[in-house]
């Protein structure tokens, strides 16, 4: 199949967001792990005096871990389609968080801009389709040592990991999502991410992007192998 890209993708989410919490469910450890990633950021002092941006934050989980992990932190969370926006500023938010529709490509033109002290992308980077380019843009809004962190399925490069993701996508997700009418985004779920970055190149795409200090850190469980935090600083001084 081809890959979703842009406008169409976006048209798959929104359709999608009704039952895509349900679907994050039942992924053991789902929750639990993009907390794992928020904490490897190593932001201080629960978040206080703090801004963050939350770059593709669907229906708003990766926003409660943020929110969980760093709770005085001021957060804008943004994403390109509005059913999965809708979906995340409908749920019970304490002050501070703030949810804007736009394209990880075109931030500025919804009046997102930085400075940011950290920017958490989980499961973005490999569904746009000029991720260097929004790696540079991201480090651009950041303070300089600013924080990135991307969680993201990034196979090892073993046949075995490849192996058990096309298991559980075949064997569990797609059919799940195809009794929702949402078959179509779950097959690319599964393509993207046999097609992107293994976690090595990922590694080396960020570091190409002008951050430094770049770090890949296994997730545990079934993911293992297949889903990896990279955590990364804008430089202190420009390149």
């Amino acid at each position: 199949m081809t890959l979703l890209r842009d406008e169409e993708l976006t048209a798959a989410f929104d359709h999608a967001a009704r039952g895509y919490d349900a679907l994050a469910a039942v992924n053991p450890g789902y929750h639990a792990q993009l907390r794992r990633s928020v904490r490897r950021l190593g932001l201080p002092g629960h978040g206080a005096g703090l801004r963050l941006l939350d770059l593709g934050c669907g229906t708003g989980a990766s926003t409660a871990a943020l929110r969980s992990v760093l709770p005085a932190a001021h957060i804008t969370a943004v994403d390109a389609s509005a059913g999965m926006l809708r979906r995340a500023a409908a749920k019970p938010w304490a002050d501070g968080v703030t949810f804007v529709r736009a394209p990880a490509e075109r931030l500025a033109d919804a009046g997102v801009t930085g400075p940011f002290d950290a920017v958490f992308a989980a499961y973005l980077l490999r569904n746009v389709s000029d991720p260097d380019g929004v790696l540079t843009a991201v480090r651009d809004l950041l303070v300089a040592g600013g924080r990135l962190g991307v969680h993201e399925f990034t196979l090892s490069g073993r046949r075995a990991d490849r192996a058990v993701w096309t298991l559980v996508c075949r064997g569990l997700v797609q059919p799940a999502a195809s009794a929702l009418g949402d078959g179509r985004l779950y097959r690319h779920l599964w393509r993207s991410v046999v097609d992107f970055d293994t976690a090595a190149r990922f590694a080396a795409r960020v570091r190409a992007a002008g951050f430094a200090h770049v770090r890949t850190l296994p997730l545990p469980g079934w993911q293992t192998g297949i889903t990896h935090t990279f955590v990364a600083r804008r430089p202190e001084t420009a390149r």
